[in-house]
């Protein structure tokens, strides 16, 4: 006799492990304070999905269908991971290779504190939107841009928001971008229209946040101490050979990134590159980080090459300022992070695969009435989604599928819903610690998710300027309800419990 088909859960049901988990995450914060992300969240994130897995077993759940569910949303995390560990190596093998003192070098003599924040927003834009990827523009001239802002004594919670903020701005609107072609075709419509209606939300944000960070950093940035300055240079050339040179790395992936090459390979061969230009360029640094002499120079160039790779690079130059920012990197600063993510996953995972989240978005589907609701309940659900599911991906996915018939209904055009689900699902994801996102920008540019998540301006402002559309009906494009093409499709408004996002 066939086992009987799972009870979708109640609202009450859906809603109880959010709740513990909210509580554990606050409890968590008030014992550990900042180091609450070292491992106390991750406790209360497995409790969550604990709370979450007993209750799916009530309803007629499996241990092994919540263990399939488990094991197929931690494997929608494994891009992110791998190219977390990529990023780790790579962020070591350019400390020691000279790259990202060269970066530091030539930053510190041209951006000055009172415009850096703007400047950065600047240039991340431009960087990420050359690369469509946000995590590369962090990687690479993020790293180099939040050593200089420590040198130069600025926020680092206000410059990792300026570069949040441009990197996610510059991803948004490029169409080398993966969610930027994930979320028109979630919506139904084609790249190009999408990124154009884009533009609306985009321009104002992006130009509120510019305004915002030119006037913090001319009233908090003041002149920057020349005499520090030149001491800084001075003991970078010091302990590293620095030239031009030393960019090719930085070029290199950029190049490839531009020519379309995954983000993994084109980081991993970044990488190795830097490890090479370390043992070619930097002999003196790296035999120094060694600190073997007994051991012969060619293994200790290898070993210090190798060790970059896997435990990060670290200085003793006596310079307590210069050590803590170059020493960082390697494949295990990542693993922290790594263990958030696949903690996150496994809560998001069993809350789709019982049928909660579903339950909880078809609760706020129910409560839409207007255009203005329509909007705010997706910018909503995605929002939820980046906290619940932990992930940018599931933020458009769900929403997407769960929202298409209902803006089609009304005779509301797709590329107002692949702008919603993008305002929302893509740049609200960086702003939350456990999301992939926002744990990878913290890893990445040693600035807690907290610290800078109130100073990204540009991933703030979207959702609330999309929203004001919505209530307002500006640059909301309508269609003909019932013109060809615009159907009612069942698959697009309910997801099955277990089956996933895909």
């Amino acid at each position: 006799m066939p086992s009987p088909e799972p009870r979708a859960p109640s609202r009450l049901q859906a809603l109880v492990p959010i709740v513990v988990l909210v509580a554990l995450l606050s409890t968590s914060v008030l014992l550990f304070g900042a180091d609450s992300s070292y491992g106390p969240n991750q406790i209360a994130l497995i409790l969550a999905a604990m709370v979450a897995a007993v209750l799916g077993a009530r309803n007629g759940f499996t241990w092994a269908e919540l263990e399939r569910g488990i094991v197929h949303g931690i494997s929608l995390s494994t891009g992110a991971i791998l190219i977390l560990l990529m990023v780790g190596a790579l962020i070591g093998a350019w400390i020691l290779s000279g790259t990202v003192p060269t970066m530091i070098y030539y930053g510190l003599g041209i951006l000055s504190p009172r415009w850096f924040y703007a400047a950065a927003v600047i240039i991340c834009a431009i960087v990420a939107l050359a690369t469509g990827s946000s995590w590369t523009t962090a990687g690479t001239v993020g790293v180099a841009l939040v050593g200089i802002a420590t040198v130069q004594g600025l926020h680092p919670g206000i410059a990792a928001g300026a570069i949040v903020s441009g990197s996610y701005f510059g991803d948004k609107m490029s169409p080398l971008s993966d969610t930027t072609n994930l979320a028109p075709a979630m919506a139904g419509t084609d790249l190009f229209t999408h990124i154009r209606h884009m533009v609306w939300t985009t321009v104002p944000s992006v130009t509120l946040a510019l305004i915002l960070f030119a006037g913090i950093g001319l009233y908090l940035g003041g002149a920057s101490d020349a005499g520090q300055i030149t001491a800084m240079q001075d003991q970078l050339r010091e302990q590293f050979v620095v030239n031009p040179l030393m960019l090719v790395p930085v070029a290199l992936v950029l190049g490839l990134v531009l020519r379309k090459v995954p983000a993994f390979p084109a980081l991993f061969i970044g990488t190795l590159v830097g490890a090479l230009f370390a043992v070619v360029f930097q002999r003196t640094a790296v035999l120094t980080f060694v600190a073997e002499p007994d051991l012969a120079p060619g293994l200790a160039l290898l070993k210090g090459a190798w060790t970059a790779l896997h435990g990060g690079f670290s200085l003793a130059s006596g310079n307590e300022a210069l050590d803590d920012l170059l020493t960082r990197g390697g494949m295990a600063s990542m693993l922290n992070t790594i263990w958030l993510i696949l903690t996150a996953m496994t809560f998001g995972a069993v809350m789709e695969t019982t049928g909660m989240l579903q339950t909880i978005a078809n609760w706020i589907l129910s409560a839409v009435r207007g255009t203005g609701s329509l909007v705010a309940a997706t910018l909503g659900t995605s929002i939820g989604m980046n906290v619940i599911a932990s992930d940018q991906y599931m933020a458009i996915v769900l929403p997407g599928r769960m929202f298409r018939a209902e803006f089609a209904r009304r005779g509301l055009a797709p590329e107002n819903l692949s702008r919603t689900l993008e305002d929302s699902g893509t740049l609200t994801s960086a702003l939350v610690p456990w999301n992939t996102c926002g744990a990878f920008m913290a890893a990445t540019l040693g600035v807690a998710t907290v610290a800078y998540a109130p100073f990204a301006f540009f991933n703030l402002f979207s959702p609330l300027v999309a929203a004001v559309y919505g209530f307002t009906g500006v640059a909301i494009k309508r269609i003909d309800p019932d013109a060809p093409g615009v159907a009612d499709e069942d698959q697009y408004t309910r997801v099955t419990p277990g089956t996933g996002t895909g």
